[in-house]
């Protein structure tokens, strides 16, 4: 059965998620975030696909998750099903991730977001964290990615008030990763897409692993890390023609191995 709540396409080897539920401000149900992980692994199993591009609205990137799924639900239930836990799916995808947002972020739209691995922001975008206002918390990695990514006292902030941060205070945070024209953000973010596919997936699948590794484990370990998997790289056919091309002047043709 096709996805009714987004629409997937792909351009060139970039392909492109688009939350489509209007109606609600693409608020995050069940239904919408299994179909954006179905898609995810449909991306991750074509090989031609080397980087990901997830969008909404000019309106909304995702207003939060959908209230009136959640309200009824209880403890036992929440836990036995591990409630939000296969979100998680987007954040373990292993090609490059890229948020185009425009437009509200707000709740679990906010968390979607941080998930991916580069944030452009439309001048016009709002993030925020506001579940405290409903009696409930972030519940999708809001309090521990956005404090790892912002610090402790802006995602003190933005958690206990429930306030919403501009584009340009998020930038200035360190959430977004570029902030750019409402009439440019697509336009942008494909072109942020392209210069992440016309590389090495293999380079970019562990430069991403090797980034996230930084958040996970102390300096030594992480360097650690790194230092192994760039040694690994001189294994790939890749590295060969990359320094090849470099030397000889001409541009790289990778084959990913």
């Amino acid at each position: 059965m096709p996805p009714c709540h987004i629409r997937i396409e792909t351009r060139g080897r970039i392909g492109w998620i688009t939350l489509n539920r209007p109606e609600a401000l693409n608020a995050l149900n069940t239904a919408m975030m299994g179909e954006v992980c179905a898609a995810l692994d449909g991306f991750a199993a074509a090989r031609e696909v080397a980087c990901v591009v997830i969008t909404g609205s000019e309106r909304a990137f995702a207003a939060g998750a959908d209230i009136k799924e959640a309200m009824d639900r209880t403890f036992p239930g929440t836990f036995m099903e591990d409630f939000l836990g296969f979100w998680e799916r987007v954040a373990g995808f292993r090609k490059p991730l890229v948020a185009a947002v425009s437009g509200y972020a707000l709740g679990g739209g906010c968390e979607l977001a941080l998930m991916c691995d580069i944030l452009i922001a439309s001048e016009t975008a709002r993030f925020g964290l506001p579940e405290g206002k409903i009696g409930v918390m972030p519940g999708a990695g809001g309090t521990q990615r956005l404090a790892r990514w912002v610090g402790k006292a802006k995602a003190m902030d933005l958690c206990l008030t429930g306030r919403m941060m501009d584009a340009a205070e998020a930038e200035r945070a360190g959430l977004v990763s570029r902030l750019v024209a409402p009439a440019d953000l697509l336009p942008v973010a494909q072109e942020a897409a392209e210069a992440v596919a016309e590389k090495s997936q293999v380079a970019m699948m562990m430069t991403k692993e090797s980034v996230n590794r930084a958040f996970e484990t102390s300096l030594a370990e992480g360097l650690r890390f790194e230092r192994r998997v760039f040694q690994a790289l001189f294994a790939t056919r890749d590295q060969k023609e990359g320094m090849a091309a470099f030397a000889a002047r001409r541009p790289p043709i990778f084959e990913d191995r």
